[in-house]
C-alpha cells in the first residue's frame, strides 16, 4: 500500500521561485519558473520538499512547487501545464505515496533526476498513536482499519533528525545531478543539517522535563516527533482528519485527559476545529494550534519551517507543563 493512502487536511504549501536561502513565501506553479532556465530547475511536490530544495539549492536552483497555498496536498490534481513543467525540469523532489497524482506524473516523465524523499529515511507505521492504561474501565484502543494498519506515516519532516536525513540525501542527489555546483550544494546541506541539529537540541532540552508526556491532536501527524522526544500522541481522528471519532473514542479521550493530566487539545488552522473544541469543552480542556507544517500561509505562526517548528515547541511546552 502507499505511504498514506487516506484523505488528508487542507494544509499544503508552495514556494516562491528562486528565493535563495531566506524565508520562503508562496509561489505560483502556473507561471514564471517552468523550467529550461539557466539554473538547476527543481519541481517539488509540496512545502517540506520545496523548502529543502531552496535551502540546499541556494542561488543555483530554481524551485517551484506543485502544491499551492491552501490546496489539499493529497488530492492534488496535476494540470497539463504542470506535467510540461515536470518534463522541462532538471529534477523532481517528492514524497512517494503522499500525493498519488504526483507519483503518477513523475513516473510518466522522462526527467532524469527523480528524488523520492520516502527512500531517504525509514518510514514507520504509527497507526493512531496512543497508549493504554491497564485496568482502566472503558479505556480500550480501537482497532485500526486495514488501511490505517498498513499505512506508513509520511510526516518525517516534523522530526528534525529524520528531516536532516532526507536533507543529506537530497544534497547528494543535487551534487550528482549538477556537479558544477556540487561544492555549494554540499556546503548548503551541511549548514541546513547543522541548523536542524540545533532545532533537535531545542526540542530535546525544551521537552525533557514536563509535567505530562501526553498530548491530544486532531489527527495522528506527530508520531515521529512524539517518538523522538519521549512523548505520547493521542489523535482524535487517527490518520484521517476528516473522519468523525466514535462516541467510545471521545469517552476514552476524556478519561485519558484525567489520567494523564492533559490540558490542551491541539488542532490545525486549516482544518475544522469543531471536534477538537467540542472535546475540549466537554473535558474542560484548552485548545491550541500544533502545525503539521505542510505549508506556510497567513495563519502560520512563522514565515518558514524553522520559525513554525519553534512555535510548535512553545505550544507543546505550554501544554505539557515544561519545567
Amino acid at each position: 500500500m502507499s505511504v498514506m493512502n487516506v484523505r488528508r487536511r487542507l494544509i499544503p504549501a508552495a514556494l516562491a521561485s528562486a528565493l535563495g536561502l531566506g524565508a520562503l513565501t508562496a509561489c505560483s506553479s502556473d507561471s514564471a519558473a517552468t523550467g529550461n532556465t539557466d539554473k538547476f530547475d527543481v519541481v517539488a511536490s509540496f512545502y517540506p520538499m520545496a523548502f529543502l530544495a531552496e535551502q540546499i539549492g541556494g542561488d543555483h536552483a530554481n524551485v517551484t512547487s506543485l502544491t499551492k497555498p491552501g490546496q489539499e496536498p493529497h488530492d492534488l490534481e496535476i494540470s497539463t501545464q504542470q506535467r510540461a513543467q515536470l518534463e522541462e525540469a532538471d529534477a523532481a523532489l517528492y514524497l512517494k505515496g503522499l500525493q498519488p497524482a504526483v507519483d503518477e506524473a513523475v513516473s510518466q516523465t522522462g526527467i532524469k533526476t527523480k528524488i523520492d524523499a520516502a527512500s531517504l529515511t525509514h518510514l514507520e507505521d504509527h497507526g493512531t498513536g496512543g497508549h493504554s492504561h491497564e485496568g482502566e474501565e472503558g479505556h480500550t484502543q480501537e482497532a485500526p482499519s486495514e488501511e490505517e494498519e498498513h499505512a506508513r506515516d509520511p510526516h518525517v519532516w516534523l522530526d528534525p533528525v529524520k528531516y536532516a536525513e532526507v536533507a543529506q540525501g537530497v544534497g547528494k542527489a543535487f551534487e550528482k545531478a549538477d556537479p558544477d555546483h556540487a561544492a555549494d550544494y554540499k556546503k548548503n546541506t551541511e549548514a541546513l543539517v547543522k541548523k536542524l541539529n540545533g532545532l533537535n537540541s531545542d526540542f530535546e532540552n525544551g521537552l525533557r522535563n514536563t509535567r505530562t508526556k501526553v498530548f491530544f491532536t486532531n489527527h495522528a501527524a506527530f508520531g515521529y516527533l512524539a517518538e523522538r522526544y519521549g512523548l505520547t500522541q493521542e489523535a482524535i481522528s487517527g490518520l484521517d482528519p476528516e473522519s468523525e471519532p466514535s462516541a467510545a473514542r471521545v469517552r476514552e479521550l476524556q478519561q485519558e485527559a484525567k489520567a494523564d493530566g492533559v490540558t490542551t487539545v491541539f488542532y490545525e488552522t486549516l482544518v475544522s476545529d469543531k471536534t477538537a473544541k467540542t472535546l475540549a469543552k466537554d473535558a474542560n480542556l484548552k485548545t491550541d494550534v500544533l502545525d503539521p507544517l505542510e505549508g506556510i500561509t497567513g495563519k502560520s505562526r512563522g514565515d518558514d519551517y524553522f520559525q513554525v517548528m519553534e512555535s510548535n515547541l512553545k505550544a507543546l511546552q505550554a501544554a505539557l507543563g515544561a519545567k
